[in-house]
């Protein structure tokens, strides 16, 4: 199928560059930054499109056309992957994906900023849109999240396992992640389809957004139920300590802090700290002659 874009994405883009603070995005400088290979070649086009700067994308900035001609390409490729799948007309799903890039860059870039903000280690926004798996994770999400919205779940699906398989990490295109979203390291992050997450979250590595129980659907014998609220839903201002499991329909609120390795399977209330109180340790130092 042959694809046009015929919105109006192009345009919004071009002023957002406009826009853009240079010394943190780089959009008006020539870089030449080395070529980082793509999973898949929409993934590719996505980097460019939302972050020129920073994949050496600086034909586009200022150019509407040229702008217009990614979009044209990348539609190209959401039509090859949706087609084998599609409940309804392509044109009008992808070109309302395309439409909303400009909406979903301005929350990439509050990813970033909160990323920055979130990791002491963090040295420029440019080192977290090219090298932090969490941030690639997130783009790749925002962008699934809304063709899985337009009903095009399966496709979605393959660009957040095209994600997983760079990042380590695993966030279902079903899942809402507010504004300000940060994951650092990442590694074995999971979040189911139902999960929520409210703005200025932060998660570390091995954390999961996951079902306690499963309903049986009662009209297929050995299926397991669809479409129904089984992950938590995360209030705003919540960090999530590395390797904490949080499972079921649970409801986190506000300003709350699960530290390491806590598994929580009840709503937590406002401005509340979770943790697994360790036994004491003992130490015990050797003699010099046993060193």
């Amino acid at each position: 199928m042959e694809y046009t874009y015929t919105g109006t994405a192009h345009e919004s883009l071009v002023e957002a560059y406009a826009a853009d603070d240079d010394d943190r995005f780089r959009t008006h400088q020539q870089s030449a930054f080395p070529e980082r290979a793509a999973t898949v070649e929409e993934i590719g086009l996505l980097r460019q499109l939302l972050f020129p700067g920073c994949w050496n994308g600086s034909e586009l900035v200022g150019d509407a056309d040229a702008v217009s001609e990614t979009l044209d390409q990348l539609g190209q490729r959401f039509c090859q992957g949706i087609q084998p799948y599609a409940n309804q007309c392509l044109a009008t799903v992808v070109t309302n994906v395309l439409d909303q890039l400009p909406t979903i860059r301005e929350l990439l870039k509050r990813d970033v900023e909160a990323a920055y903000k979130g990791d002491p280690a963090a040295k420029s926004y440019v080192e977290i849109i090219r090298s932090y798996p969490g941030f690639h994770a997130t783009m790749v999400h925002r962008v699934a999240h809304a063709i899985y919205e337009e009903g095009e779940g399966v496709y979605a699906r393959e660009l957040s396992e095209a994600a997983k398989s760079v990042s380590g990490i695993d966030i279902h295109p079903g899942a809402e992640l507010g504004e300000y979203f940060f994951i650092d390291h990442g590694s074995g992050v999971v979040i189911g389809e139902t999960a929520e997450v409210g703005d200025w979250a932060r998660i570390y590595q091995e954390v999961t957004l996951g079902a306690l129980h499963f309903e049986e659907d009662e009209n297929d014998e050995h299926a397991l139920k669809k479409g129904y609220k089984r992950h938590p839903t995360i209030g705003d201002n919540v960090v999530l300590g590395a390797g904490s499991k949080l499972l079921g329909p649970i409801t986190i609120g506000d300003h709350v802090s699960i530290e390491a390795n806590a598994w929580v399977t009840d709503d937590v209330p406002d401005h509340t700290t979770v943790f697994i109180k360790h036994p004491e340790q003992e130490r015990k130092t050797r003699p010099p002659e046993q060193r």
